[in-house]
């Protein structure tokens, strides 16, 4: 799940678009920064995201069926190949906006952060494995950004969008799964 919603390579395709006029030491910075940003909410959002959720009075349940649905949104734009904005807000860094947020720390990532390290139903050593794909994935994505010009003039655009298509296909299933997981919890907590 947190390979589907944080897109490697749907990121790959926003660097590249995002960077061209950048030389490389910048682009490096970019990549970096892109990653350390990103991955500091993400990481905040499995040792605090519960927290904060219960001290809201927000169940998990409705997390998962809310986040559900926009992960089927996203899934779908990316499907019929809508992303994000690629232009940089004037005078903020693009390792900000639209990198690390919304690119990477998404609402689905930080959805599947939370869904993924909820303390009631997985064990700590489980937790700690979920956030080790996190950063394995956050790795993979420094990785692609890093190496997004020759990977990028391999795939074409033809092969990017191919990718991005099926990730968006694989979304959109497990934004599914999600919904009718809350949707059947929710019969069960009504109906004992």
């Amino acid at each position: 799940m947190l390979g589907a919603t944080i897109d490697p390579v749907g990121t790959l395709a926003l660097f590249v678009a995002l960077t061209p006029a950048l030389d490389k030491p910048a682009k490096r910075r970019a990549a970096r920064n892109a990653l350390l940003y990103s991955g500091a909410i993400l990481v905040a959002s499995i040792l605090v995201g519960q927290v904060i959720l219960t001290a809201m009075h927000v169940r998990l349940i409705s997390l998962q069926l809310a986040g559900g649905l926009i992960l089927f949104l996203l899934g779908l734009k990316m499907v019929f190949g809508g992303h994000f904005e690629t232009t940089p807000e004037a005078g903020h860094d693009l390792a900000v906006f639209p990198l690390a947020v919304p690119a990477i720390a998404n609402p689905g990532s930080i959805m599947a952060c939370v869904l993924l390290t909820d303390n009631d139903t997985y064990s700590f050593a489980v937790q700690a494995g979920t956030t080790a794909i996190l950063l394995a994935v956050l790795g993979v994505t420094y990785l692609l950004m890093r190496l997004a010009e020759p990977i990028y003039r391999v795939l074409g655009n033809s092969g990017t969008a191919i990718l991005t298509r099926v990730m968006g296909m694989i979304l959109c299933a497990l934004s599914v799964e999600l919904v009718m997981g809350a949707v059947g919890a929710r019969q069960w907590l009504q109906h004992p």
